[in-house]
C-alpha cells in the first residue's frame, strides 16, 4: 500500500510508540484517527500537527465494545475509509505470583489481559468489518492490521506473567487471523519491541535508563519510537509481510530479572 493511501485508525496513539507513528503516517501524506484515553496529550498533539483534513481524535477505551464500534463508525463517516490499523494501546503493570503480600490479585491480572489483549482483539475485529468493505488495490490489498506484541512475549522476566501472557497472545493470534483474512486482502502483522524510551520509562531516573540501554547489544541504548514507526512504514508499503512477529529489539534477550 501507498503511504499516501493510508487511512489508519491508531490506538494508544496520544504518547510513545503510537505518537510516533500518528507522526510518521501524516508526514508521509497518510490520515490518522487517534483512538486514546489522554484527552490532554492528543490535543496537544493535533495542536501540533495542524493537520484537522488529516488527523482526529476519539476518547476510546479498546476494552469498550460500544465504544469503539461507535468510534470506528465515526472515522468511517469522517475520512470515507479505514485501511490501516496500528494497535499500541496497553499497559505494563508488574506483578509477582506470589510476593510477601501474598498471592497476585486475580483482578491485577485481569486487567493487563483485558487492555493488552481483548482490547487489541476488540478493536481488530470491527475494523477488520470495514476494511473488508474497501475496494481492492491494484495488489488485491483491502486493509493492514498491526497489532503490538513484545519481546517479553518470548523472555518474559519475573514480574512478567500477566503482561508476558498478554504480549504472547498476541503474537500467537497473528497467523490465525492472517490466514483467516487472507482471502479479504487484509493483512495482519505484529511488532514485537525490546527496550523502547515510551512513557513506561518516564518514571525511572537517568541512570537507571541508561544502565537498561546499554543491555541491548546494538544499538547500545534504548529504542527510539520513531524506529517503531518506521517498521510500520516498511510493514505498509511491503505487501509480502504478512502473518509473522518480527522482533524490533537491537538483538537484545530479556534476562530473568
Amino acid at each position: 500500500m501507498d503511504s499516501r493511501d493510508v487511512v489508519a485508525i491508531v490506538t494508544g496513539g496520544a504518547s510513545g510508540l503510537g505518537e510516533a507513528t500518528v507522526k510518521n503516517i501524516i508526514n508521509t501524506g497518510g490520515k490518522v484517527a487517534i483512538f486514546d484515553l489522554n484527552k490532554d496529550r492528543a490535543n496537544r498533539l493535533i495542536d501540533e500537527i495542524d493537520q484537522p483534513d488529516k488527523l482526529i481524535f476519539f476518547t476510546t477505551d479498546v476494552t469498550i465494545p460500544s465504544q469503539v464500534e461507535e468510534n470506528i463508525k465515526k472515522v468511517r463517516e469522517y475520512f470515507g475509509t479505514i485501511n490501516v490499523l496500528v494497535n499500541c494501546a496497553g499497559i505494563a503493570t508488574p506483578g509477582k505470583v506470589l510476593s510477601r503480600k501474598g498471592p497476585m490479585s486475580l483482578e491485577a491480572f485481569q486487567q493487563v489481559v483485558q487492555i493488552n489483549l481483548i482490547g487489541t482483539f476488540n478493536v481488530l475485529r470491527i475494523a477488520s468489518s470495514y476494511m473488508v468493505e474497501n475496494m481492492p488495490n491494484q495488489e488485491g490489498e483491502r486493509g493492514i492490521i498491526i497489532n503490538t506484541a513484545s519481546v517479553a512475549a518470548f523472555e518474559g522476566q519475573i514480574g512478567q506473567a500477566a503482561y508476558s501472557a498478554s504480549k504472547g497472545a498476541v503474537a500467537s493470534m497473528t497467523l490465525p487471523i492472517a490466514r483467516e483474512f487472507a482471502n479479504q486482502g487484509i493483512r495482519v502483522m505484529a511488532i514485537a519491541p525490546g527496550l523502547f524510551e515510551t512513557p513506561m520509562f518516564d518514571t525511572l531516573p537517568e541512570p537507571a535508563k541508561e544502565q537498561l540501554g546499554r543491555s541491548v547489544p546494538f544499538p547500545n541504548r534504548l529504542g527510539y519510537p520513531r524506529e517503531y514507526a518506521r517498521l510500520v512504514e516498511s510493514i505498509i508499503t511491503n505487501p509480502m509481510l504478512n502473518g509473522e512477529v518480527i522482533r524490533l529489539d537491537g538483538a537484545i534477550r530479556m534476562q530473568p530479572k
